[in-house]
């Protein structure tokens, strides 16, 4: 399988629309945010993130799909990854592949990470690519309804 980043394209947006809605996605991630259920909100947000020089953004390609997408946001002391990867293509390495390719990306250290403690997929994929677990700790998971478990992972 051919795994690759690229600069985000518009017409990523939609397919991007599709994963952030997807309930399982959303429950594996646990903390969502008002654009994973609102297409107005997550219009915002996009145009927020793309317009902020700061952010490192791509999108994750396999096979020449759109199977999610990867970055790193925050000021300096505080930068932080993110990424997701569409369901349809879960268990497949492409996850690891990526982050791994995103954070030779970013110079600055130490890079963070948070995930539901339940969500060992995350968590392995995060320690794959060298993060470690730096603390624990709970929060409201929306997409859950209910109070949960998070880890805070630190990449020095």
């Amino acid at each position: 399988m051919d795994i690759s980043l690229r600069r985000l394209e518009d017409s990523d947006l939609s397919v991007f629309w599709q994963q952030l809605t997807d309930p399982e996605l959303q429950r594996m991630a646990a903390v969502t945010r008002k654009y994973h259920y609102d297409r107005g909100h997550f219009d915002q947000h996009w145009a927020r993130v793309r317009s902020d020089p700061s952010v490192i953004l791509r999108t994750v390609l396999a096979d020449g799909v759109v199977a999610g997408h990867v970055a790193v946001f925050g000021p300096p002391q505080e930068r932080e990854v993110t990424y997701v990867i569409g369901r349809a293509h879960w268990g497949r390495g492409i996850a690891t592949t990526v982050l791994a390719e995103l954070i030779e990306l970013e110079p600055v250290r130490p890079l963070h990470a948070d995930a539901a403690a339940d969500n060992a997929g995350s968590i392995r994929v995060l320690q794959k690519c060298g993060f470690v677990v730096t603390g624990k700790s709970r929060c409201f998971a929306r997409a859950r309804d209910e109070e949960i478990d998070l880890v805070h992972l630190t990449l020095s």
